[in-house]
């Protein structure tokens, strides 16, 4: 929870009125990260409110009862998009390296989903993990300097995507959902354990053993590369 108000206060992520509408994909991190946002409106100076979205692709052994009684519990209110992007991925057009493609048409419908719902903001599930991955599969695999952002604008949309989970270790997101109680669902997709990703997450482990505090230094790295939109907002001193 620490993590997640230091982000959010860093980066300007939450304001006063805010609708949020939270992506779940039924994962430990998307999960967390709604049970978290939900249970800081108790404390935190903004008030905010919360929906929960998933954008199912289509794949008929996708069950989402867990999520719907977890937020069930916690008094959130959960839509599902049904969509047939899975069909589309990996039926008609059959590719090759499905994700890239498959994460724009989730973005793109839960997007309109989000709009929809008459939210003004988007949260990701993304944890300092997955920004220190993407950093170097951008390098890796593109030739470039890059990494998603943690408060990105979409203009054609009229919302603000925020990643509230961005400071936030993959180890501690572990221990909360053990010690919460969270189901997590599992993910139908063909392609789930055998992306670039993968590799890269492979490649990380191995610099782990050789490198004390490998991610804290590359996550360090990235906060201070001039990226843009990893510039934490100015704080006013105390008088």
């Amino acid at each position: 929870m620490s993590h997640i108000r230091r982000a959010a206060d860093d980066y300007g992520m939450i304001k006063d009125g805010d609708r949020i509408a939270v992506g779940i994909s039924g994962g430990k991190d998307s999960l967390s990260l709604l049970v978290a946002l939900q249970a800081m409106k108790r404390f935190y100076p903004a008030e905010y409110e919360l929906e929960a979205v998933t954008v199912s692709l289509g794949f008929v052994d996708f069950d989402v009862s867990p999520v719907r009684r977890l937020c069930d519990g916690i008094g959130v209110r959960y839509t599902v998009k049904e969509t047939d992007i899975g069909e589309i991925i990996f039926g008609a057009r059959m590719e090759p390296n499905p994700c890239s493609l498959c994460s724009r048409m989730r973005k793109g419908a839960l997007h309109d989903e989000a709009v929809r719902l008459g939210c003004n903001k988007v949260a990701l599930g993304h944890n300092r993990d997955d920004a220190v991955q993407t950093f170097f599969m951008s390098m890796f695999y593109n030739g470039t300097l890059h990494c998603f952002s943690p408060v990105s604008y979409l203009d054609r949309k009229g919302l603000t995507c925020i990643r509230p989970l961005v400071y936030v270790p993959e180890r501690d997101v572990v221990s909360f959902v053990k010690s919460s109680g969270i189901e997590p669902v599992k993910s139908p997709c063909p392609a789930d354990g055998y992306t670039k990703r993968e590799e890269i997450k492979g490649f990380i482990n191995e610099q782990r053993r050789n490198y004390d505090r490998f991610d804290e230094k590359v996550f360090g790295a990235l906060k201070r590369s001039g990226l843009c939109g990893w510039q934490p907002i100015p704080r006013m001193p105390n008088r």
